[in-house]
């Protein structure tokens, strides 16, 4: 079995498990979501080994708290919810990590003018969520603040070297905002049953794009 052999058979079964997920969200089937869903982290964290020379330990980390994230938001109540907060939270706060090291110097008026959409869509969100947050005001503003950096890096990596893989990592991050961004929404201002599709849909997406990315950054990585 050659390398792209061993590339393409992880890759297509984790589209296969993305299709199962809103599948079983579409028709409520909670057996195939139970199966599915843990499934896609998995199966992108193989992709991503089997693809690169050396893997970097934080993208696999940051990965490992995404999946653990994704495991807890499966089950129903307040805690579950709150701990599966924080594994992502703390998901986001490595792929930011990982996001700077391919940063050059020197991008100081650079980072504040990316730095800006993101501060302006983090505030608009947070007034319209702020009424329904109650306790969860706190880390709802410390989870905003994250993801919303985690954005503005994407950006500034995109803006300093204009290249296909970090237009990748920028759409993942841009997805991955909007995943989340509905997912506020749904819970805390006007709950949708489509609002559930459309954040599996674009976190599925989101994660594929930074895999794809961080394959070819880290292969870079190695090369050099």
């Amino acid at each position: 079995m050659n390398n792209q052999t061993r590339i393409l058979l992880p890759t297509i079964l984790f589209f296969i498990a993305a299709i199962a997920d809103v599948y079983g969200i579409i028709f409520a089937n909670e057996t195939v979501k139970v199966i599915a869903k843990p499934m896609l982290l998995t199966l992108l964290v193989v992709v991503y080994l089997v693809a690169v020379k050396e893997p970097l330990f934080w993208y696999v980390l940051g990965m490992f708290l995404c999946f653990i994230g994704d495991v807890l938001l499966m089950f129903n109540g307040a805690n579950f919810f709150m701990f599966g907060l924080a594994a992502f939270l703390l998901g986001h706060v490595v792929y930011i990590k990982v996001t700077s090291m391919f940063l050059p110097s020197n991008i100081t008026m650079k980072m504040i003018s990316s730095a800006f959409p993101f501060v302006v869509f983090f505030a608009v969100l947070m007034y319209v969520l702020y009424p329904n947050l109650e306790e969860l005001q706190i880390p709802v503003f410390v989870y905003g603040i994250t993801i919303s950096t985690f954005g503005a890096i994407a950006l500034l990596n995109y803006r300093s070297e204009k290249s296909t893989e970090n237009l990748w990592l920028l759409i993942g991050a841009l997805l991955f905002i909007l995943s989340d961004s509905i997912l506020a929404l749904n819970k805390f201002y006007k709950p949708n049953e489509i609002y559930a599709v459309a954040i599996m849909v674009t976190y599925i997406l989101a994660q594929f794009l930074i895999c794809k990315a961080m394959i070819v950054k880290t292969n870079a990585v190695v090369s050099n």
